[in-house]
């Protein structure tokens, strides 16, 4: 190789001990996600469309998470939205979009923490789209969720049910 060539940036030189099948470095990594259950519904079309008032929009979610496998777990985020004006329910909705996590080599209490919070946070942007497409296509303006702090819920959560069961904050 002439002096003036760039280096093979290609081959990365293993630390000793690495590659060698024993690691044991936490890895998580997302294999499938997926629409489980979903259900629009237009109950009072098409006169809804001839509605004035906008209707008042009531979102609900909830985290769901079941072990598959062996360091396979699914983490399913449900979606509940109702529209409902002066005159009747505009549009439901209900969505359940699921993730299917790998988890090799994390602590055992840490895996509440990544499928209660940041698994979600990594679908929930997926689940939006689905969201949004669906209520357009229902014949309505798109809805786009806000952003949610899935970390942050799941760490609130935590401190309150340990407030309730009498133990100081940040034991687990």
């Amino acid at each position: 190789m002439a002096d003036n060539e760039a280096p093979d940036f290609l081959t990365v030189p293993q630390p000793n001990g690495a590659g060698n099948g024993e690691d044991s470095q936490p890895q998580v990594g997302m294999v499938a996600q997926y629409v489980k259950d979903f259900s629009f519904e237009n109950p009072n079309a098409p006169a809804v469309y001839n509605w004035q008032a906008q209707p008042q929009i009531d979102v609900q979610f909830n985290i769901g998470t079941q072990p598959i496998a062996e360091d396979l777990h699914e983490s399913a985020l449900r979606i509940e939205i109702t529209a409902t004006g002066a005159e009747g329910v505009a549009f439901k909705l209900e969505l359940l979009y699921g993730g299917l996590f790998a988890l090799k080599n994390v602590p055992a209490e840490a895996i509440p923490a990544f499928l209660l919070g940041e698994a979600p946070r990594l679908i929930f942007p997926f689940a939006r789209r689905v969201v949004a497409d669906a209520v357009r296509d229902g014949g309505f303006p798109p809805l786009m969720l806000d952003p949610i702090d899935f970390n942050a819920l799941y760490f609130s959560q935590l401190e309150q049910q340990q407030a309730a069961m009498g133990e100081p904050a940040g034991q687990a």
